[in-house]
């Protein structure tokens, strides 16, 4: 079996702080993907920054130090490492960083926000334009080499109106708007120039309202789940097939919460 699971964090060390070490020592996890890291690594105690147990790779943001940063931690050592995606603008942005395990390659992504009328949403428009041919590519490498493929992270768009609870108040904010939709639309399309993934957890829940991953800190949110759904596992379709479960790990509690995100598992017989 292989278990893989993604949270954005929320800065790293506040998280540390809350219960992140304690949610990682009990992880059956082979792979977490850790997003909004917000840390160089020599920023870290010993105890987050190296965990007993895993390998761990790093990609802060080199050109906006304190913000972003992904990682990935895995149980066996990676047989290779790639940060960035060849895209000049966002390679040293602290978004997204890959390896390569036995028969697949795992990524970690946080894809830029957006915010609409600004120039946040105009990045958000060149991160996705540039790495949906990023997508293609890996996984057209992948497949003639015979390796799957797990694009894990804080996606931020919500694809259906069932992945966000207020979607018709949502309708012209940064993570449900239409072209959005339709850029995730094609990551998990199969015509011309498509990614041709699969959303894992959608795949498993086909109808199931969110399960969301994010609820926002304001008002009370959390305790009514009015979240969205936008930390997902992306797959290529031979693994998505041996998924066997899939769930969202919601603290109890909002005090028990240590990221405004929650962790997101996918378990596949590999």
């Amino acid at each position: 079996m292989l278990t893989v699971t993604t949270v954005n964090v929320n800065g790293l060390r506040a998280a540390a702080r809350k219960g992140y070490l304690a949610w990682l020592t009990a992880s059956q996890a082979d792979v977490v993907c850790l997003q909004e890291v917000r840390a160089e690594e020599e920023q870290l105690p010993a105890a987050v920054r190296a965990p007993e147990g895993w390998h761990v790779v790093y990609a802060p943001s080199r050109d906006a130090r304190g913000r972003a940063g992904v990682a990935l931690l895995t149980r066996r050592a990676p047989e290779a490492v790639r940060v960035g995606f060849g895209a000049a603008e966002f390679d040293g942005s602290g978004r997204y960083v890959e390896v390569d395990l036995p028969g697949v390659t795992v990524a970690s992504l946080y894809l830029p926000s957006g915010e609409v009328g600004t120039e946040r949403q105009a990045e958000k428009e060149r991160f996705m334009a540039a790495f949906l041919p990023h997508l293609v590519a890996l996984r057209v490498r992948a497949a003639a080499a015979g390796r799957e493929v797990l694009v894990c992270g804080d996606w931020n768009i919500a694809h259906r109106e069932v992945d966000l609870r207020n979607w018709r108040g949502n309708r012209d904010r940064a993570g449900f708007l239409p072209e959005e939709r339709a850029w995730l639309s094609r990551v998990y399309g199969d015509g011309e120039g498509d990614g041709g993934y699969v959303d894992v957890v959608r795949a498993l829940h086909p109808e199931q309202e969110g399960p969301y991953s994010w609820w926002s800190y304001r008002g009370r949110a959390f305790d009514n789940d009015a979240g969205w759904r936008i930390d997902l596992i992306v797959s290529t379709p031979g693994l998505a097939g041996r998924a066997v479960k899939a769930y969202v790990e919601r603290a109890a509690t909002h005090d028990e919460r240590w990221s405004d995100h929650a962790p997101v598992t996918a378990v596949f017989d590999h």
